[in-house]
């Protein structure tokens, strides 16, 4: 970590977080599904807002990195109020929401909570509703029945040596919160940035949350050879002066 983790009382325990003082308007970093604030944009991001004088704000969603709570007890109406509580607690005037993957989707539900204070917004391989549309639909009957009747389904991680655990209470929260379904109301700047060999997160899922998108002021950037992370020096270089031209 670039500075001491420091902690506030959230609505699920206590809520890890690190923050650079700076100038507005101010960065919030929404982090993905199973990731902490200790990743590669999130370290980038860190020091860019030391550089620029800027303020930065990056937490663990509880049952994440050192953020009380245990995983499997989460589900995304949980971790959209961690943030909305880390934004009310933590954060005065404009800010910038920056969502990677998941955290698009927190941020896409944070947006509409905080419309008045919000900057811009930036999505990276932004995967909103991604239980329903891209987690439901590629798992078969067994797999459904397994999470329905059983509460959690495991599977191998691309990005961990412990398995992926998909519970029930994720699946359900999940269609409690879908923002897919109709325009969404966010009015502010965006920039989408999106891998087009992004094997987690279909570049045409982004092009449709995009389109739904009710801001007159919307950018996407597709990277040919980007994969879902989008964290070479050249990624985070982009998304550097996209914060900078927002």
């Amino acid at each position: 970590m670039s500075q001491q983790v420091q902690y506030f009382d959230g609505p699920h325990g206590r809520i890890a977080y690190n923050k650079v003082d700076g100038a507005g308007p101010g960065v919030i970093w929404l982090g993905g599904f199973r990731s902490d604030m200790t990743g590669t944009k999130a370290e980038f991001l860190h020091q860019w807002a030391e550089r620029q004088g800027r303020s930065f704000l990056r937490f663990d969603y509880s049952g994440h990195g050192h953020s009380d709570g245990t995983f499997e007890n989460g589900s995304i109406g949980k971790w959209a109020a961690d943030a909305l509580a880390v934004f009310d607690a933590l954060t005065n005037g404009p800010q910038i929401l920056v969502g990677s993957s998941m955290g698009a989707w927190i941020a896409t539900l944070l947006a509409k909570e905080r419309a008045d204070r919000l900057a811009g917004v930036v999505f990276i391989a932004p995967a909103p509703d991604f239980t329903e549309k891209l987690m439901w639909p590629e798992f078969t009957d067994e797999q459904r029945a397994m999470i329905m009747d059983k509460g959690r389904l495991e599977q191998p991680s691309e990005y961990s040596g412990e398995p992926e655990v998909i519970t029930k209470i994720l699946i359900e929260d999940g269609r409690n919160n879908l923002v897919m379904n109709g325009p969404i109301e966010i009015n502010c700047p965006v920039r989408i940035l999106q891998g087009m060999k992004d094997a987690s997160v279909p570049y045409a899922h982004a092009i449709a949350f995009a389109e739904l998108l009710t801001s007159s002021d919307v950018e996407l950037t597709l990277i040919k050879n980007g994969d879902h992370s989008l964290s070479t020096p050249a990624d985070l270089e982009r998304l550097a002066g996209v914060l900078e031209g927002i």
